[in-house]
């Protein structure tokens, strides 16, 4: 019996990497495979996938469009441009080919990058953002940045009675208890054929009894990636979940908040940086000076990173005490309290699974090699080019920064910050801001860091603020507190948030 290690099916295929896809190659596979349409994918500026479809007639017609791409009207794509001149292009990135899994007409789907009429990319657009702030990186530190995702999400569906699970208590809770175990498991495999890395899933805490209506949560972790890529399996994953909750009459959900009381949904960003092929996080066993100064500029730049990564005022109801979401401006070991986690390590474990396993004689090493640095502030509602371009942006902030070691020594926390004997420590740590306006304005405060060499432009600065200003959501959890029927219609707004 044959083990398929490979599941994606045009790399599999083209036996090659997705980084090496050319042009021809993708021709060929087209034409063999009985391919009938090509689809481009592009991120507007709502933070959704956009879809222009093509039926493919001839093999010049299909050449044509992968060298030259298509015009698109970018005033109705992104906000900040005029209409008086719109016109934009979209040119496929090779790389991101995939069979889509859902057409019913043999498809193939690619992400696009936006160009402008001078056949530059566009300063402002996502992809181009996220792109320089790597470029930028590597450039002035020699560093390799790659990131994976913690994509929470909750299933909305019709009540089912048989097998109940309790409320706040779904953590990797096995099927049959968990009831939308199977949508995950087939979004693992999509996700997969469509070029993903999926590291794992599982049911996660929130599971809600209390309502009408079943509300059951998940998770899908994927493996760091270069940048760019990260962002686009991202992407892909969130509509790959949703077309399977179409598909199955359901809600896929990632709102940061759906009821208070219960478990929001973040989106964990884990990163990891490399240096000539070599983990700099780490230095004999230890997280390296190189990985605190890296932490520090996470820190320093945190309030202003909640304008690419918390975007929705019901962003703001998940950034409360005692649900696993920070509220301070801290890091820690294993700590779940704090905005910045260093997840448990692989130290002195090469013999563990001898231990488990007597009669194997094979040993592991070299397992630091895989140790991240968790962010975990951002939620599903985040432009997520963006909010990696803006990690990149911090992490080089905090790499030049001259005080960033004693800095990180002073935000190190290493109890539960939300426990009442550690009250007063919480209250002497800097905060996260607490609505988009106050995301706004720390935005405008660091926004020269973000621009330069470049890497955000000003009008993506300035649409960005407008925006967040524009749902006027000062003191909001005041506002809000004890208001029930307010809190569900705000959620209900906000349900397919980016």
């Amino acid at each position: 019996m044959k083990t398929l290690m490979n599941p994606d099916r045009i790399s599999s295929y083209l036996n090659k990497p997705r980084e090496d896809f050319t042009r021809k190659d993708l021709i060929r596979f087209i034409e063999k495979s009985d391919i009938e349409m090509v689809n481009f994918r592009y991120v507007g500026g709502d933070g959704k996938l956009k879809t222009l479809n093509f039926f493919i007639r001839r093999k010049s017609q299909l050449d044509r469009l992968l060298a030259a791409g298509e015009r698109v009207d970018g005033s109705s794509i992104f906000p900040y441009i005029d209409a008086s001149s719109s016109d934009l292009y979209v040119i496929p990135r090779y790389r991101t080919a995939y069979v889509n899994p859902f057409s019913v007409i043999p498809a193939v789907d690619m992400l696009c990058s936006y160009y402008t009429s001078d056949g530059v990319p566009l300063p402002s657009a996502p992809e181009n953002i996220v792109r320089k702030a790597h470029q930028t990186l590597k450039k002035n530190t020699g560093l390799t940045f790659e990131a994976m995702g913690e994509l929470e999400y909750y299933v909305l569906a019709n009540k089912q009675y048989l097998y109940p699970n309790k409320a706040q208590k779904g953590y990797q809770t096995s099927a049959p208890f968990s009831k939308w175990e199977n949508i995950r498991i087939e979004a693992m495999r999509l996700i997969a054929q469509t070029g993903g890395k999926i590291k794992y899933s599982h049911s996660e805490v929130g599971n809600i009894t209390d309502v009408k209506e079943d509300m059951e949560q998940h998770e899908i972790e994927l493996f760091p990636v270069p940048l760019e890529d990260a962002a686009d399996q991202i992407t892909i994953a969130k509509w790959i979940l949703r077309m399977l909750g179409h598909k199955y009459g359901v809600t896929i959900t990632f709102v940061p908040k759906i009821m208070l009381g219960h478990a929001g949904s973040g989106l964990h960003i884990h990163t990891r940086f490399t240096k000539n092929n070599k983990n700099v996080m780490v230095k004999s066993d230890r997280l390296s000076d190189e990985a605190k100064k890296i932490i520090a500029g996470y820190l320093s730049l945190a309030q202003s990173l909640t304008a690419f990564g918390n975007t929705v005022p019901v962003s703001y109801l998940r950034l409360v005490p005692h649900q696993e979401a920070p509220t301070n401006i801290c890091w820690g070991d294993r700590n779940r309290s704090v905005l910045v986690r260093v997840p448990l390590g692989w130290l002195n474990t090469e013999n563990m699974a001898k231990d488990a396993n007597p009669r194997e004689k094979g040993e592991m090493k070299d397992l630091m090699k895989h140790q991240t640095v968790e962010f975990r502030g951002s939620d599903g509602s985040a432009n997520i080019y963006l909010l990696l371009a803006g990690l990149a942006v911090a992490a080089r902030y905090g790499w030049e920064m001259k005080n960033g070691l004693a800095l990180a020594d002073k935000l190190y926390v290493d109890v539960n910050i939300f426990s009442d004997r550690n009250k007063k420590l919480q209250k002497n740590l800097p905060q996260l801001p607490a609505s988009c306006w106050e995301s706004a304005d720390h935005l405008l405060k660091d926004r020269r860091i973000y621009e330069r060499d470049g890497v955000f432009s000003l009008i993506a600065i300035d649409g960005l603020v407008k925006q967040l200003k524009s749902y006027n959501d000062r003191n909001l959890n005041e506002k809000l507190f004890g208001r029930k029927e307010k809190i569900k219609k705000l959620v209900a707004e906000y349900i397919h948030c980016a």
